[in-house]
């Protein structure tokens, strides 16, 4: 467990500024969402910000953004001193990264009436993939597809509506956005996944690269007690959040970051 001395010797490493800010990406309704009615932020990642803030003592502020390349680029560009990301070497080129706290799958959507089956049938020529642009799976698509093109939506939310809008053959996706986009589209467009997961997307906390070794290790080392301890699963509980796994320990999370 995190010690009360650690805390107060990383406070400053962490939060220069004497509050925690905290980017929190609204693109992923697995790790935050908004209340309509109250504009409330609530989430797994709201609450390990809260969670972290009072073990720092001191403010937290949280810096919301609408999709994950915003969010990211606010941790890379010191604007947030925390953020909470799907791991991707891209991204580590701006963000130390501790080990993933949840597991959460990657699908395919298409038109119920698509001749596409299996994943395999997707990286093919001629076949166009709506993607958030600067979402995990956009990146993780971009190095991996050797045939089939990307089409780009601004944001996570978006991709159904951009796929149908722009024809476009199969959208790429969080699980659960998608079923909520079929749920959301029933009576208007019959849509269905595909057989099973194309990746599965390990989201992790992040700080700013430039903040060193004392600084990082305290993150990983506080990620690794939110899984053990049960906090991290009793907030997907709490929040209602189905179809996330919290991710196994990781000792590797202790290591420095190559």
């Amino acid at each position: 467990m995190t010690s009360p001395l650690e805390s107060a010797t990383c406070s400053p490493l962490l939060c220069p500024s004497g509050t925690l800010r905290a980017s929190i990406n609204l693109g992923n309704p697995i790790l935050a969402n908004k209340n309509a009615a109250t504009g409330e932020v609530f989430g797994v990642s709201v609450d390990l910000s809260r969670e972290l803030a009072k073990r720092l003592g001191v403010a937290l502020e949280l810096k919301v953004f609408d999709a994950a390349a915003k969010s990211v680029a606010a941790v890379t560009n010191n604007e947030a001193d925390i953020g909470f990301f799907a791991i991707d070497p891209l991204r580590g080129e701006g963000i130390r990264f501790t080990a993933a706290y949840i597991h959460i799958e990657g699908y395919y959507l298409v038109r119920q009436h698509s001749p596409l089956q299996l994943n395999e049938d997707v990286d093919k020529t001629g076949i166009r993939i709506t993607a958030a642009k600067g979402s995990a799976y956009d990146l993780f698509l971009t190095r991996h597809l050797k045939h089939a093109t990307l089409v780009h939506a601004t944001t996570s939310q978006a991709v159904t509506d951009t796929f149908l809008q722009n024809s476009s053959d199969v959208a790429a996706g969080v699980r659960q956005q998608l079923e909520s986009d079929i749920e959301r589209l029933l009576g208007q467009e019959k849509l269905r996944l595909l057989n099973t997961n194309f990746m599965v997307i390990a989201q992790a906390m992040g700080i700013p690269n430039h903040r060193g070794e004392a600084a990082t290790n305290y993150v990983r080392h506080f990620v690794e007690e939110m899984k053990r301890s049960g906090f991290v699963a009793e907030s997907l509980k709490r929040h209602g959040i189905v179809g996330a796994a919290v991710a196994p320990s990781s000792s590797a999370s202790f290591a420095p970051l190559a």
